[in-house]
């Protein structure tokens, strides 16, 4: 089972809950339509990496807040590039089919070590730059649906083990990438840094 760093000692996800749609100018980007619920999907503990892998032209990443869950609630913060595979998802969407080949594949979850969090969630924010540009910025007042909504809904249908990590969806500036860049992201709470990492794209 793979897992990640939660206060520097590793625990196992037992999975990943994705929010897609989650930010209006992100929607806008990619020319989907505004959803009439929130849009929820699943990622299993195989596709959870702590490495960025190149798998091709075709794949892009999105960067998102990610929730640490415990006792059924939120108990840590951390950085996920949700990476996905664009050629596979425009034809699942075309043809109405899941997204697993798209979204769900050995390392489509890519997170930073996690750290506890009991302050103002929505006070966080964070910034992605990829070789010292800034690709995306994002925090909890442009998103649809906000942190507490968002648990609330996904427990209304399955249950979160402990350490089940939730993606809460990414704003604009998602794009492909290539082997070599260079990834850094800093995530703050009322504009103080609290965490900050970093991934190189790898063959």
């Amino acid at each position: 089972m793979n897992s990640i760093k939660f206060n520097g000692n590793l625990v196992i996800p037992p999975k990943v809950i994705c929010v897609g749609r989650n930010f209006v100018e992100h929607i806008k980007e990619l020319n989907n339509e505004m959803p009439g619920q929130m849009v929820i999907f699943n990622k299993p503990n195989s596709a959870i990496s702590s490495e960025l892998k190149f798998f091709s032209e075709s794949h892009r990443f999105e960067g998102e807040l990610c929730f640490l869950i415990k006792g059924g609630e939120i108990a840590g913060v951390g950085f996920g590039l949700d990476i996905t595979d664009k050629k596979a998802q425009d034809y699942a969407k075309q043809k109405g089919l899941p997204w697993e080949r798209a979204k769900a594949f050995d390392g489509s979850a890519v997170f930073s070590e996690f750290i506890e969090f009991n302050g103002d969630i929505n006070a966080l924010s964070f910034k992605l730059y990829i070789n010292g540009k800034l690709q995306q910025h994002g925090n909890i007042e442009l998103m649809i649906h906000k942190p507490q909504e968002i648990l609330k809904e996904i427990q209304s249908f399955q249950t979160l083990q402990d350490y089940s990590i939730i993606m809460t969806g990414t704003p604009k500036g998602v794009d492909s990438y290539k082997a070599g860049d260079e990834f850094k992201t800093v995530i703050y709470e009322n504009g103080r840094e609290i965490l900050s990492c970093a991934f190189k794209a790898l063959l």
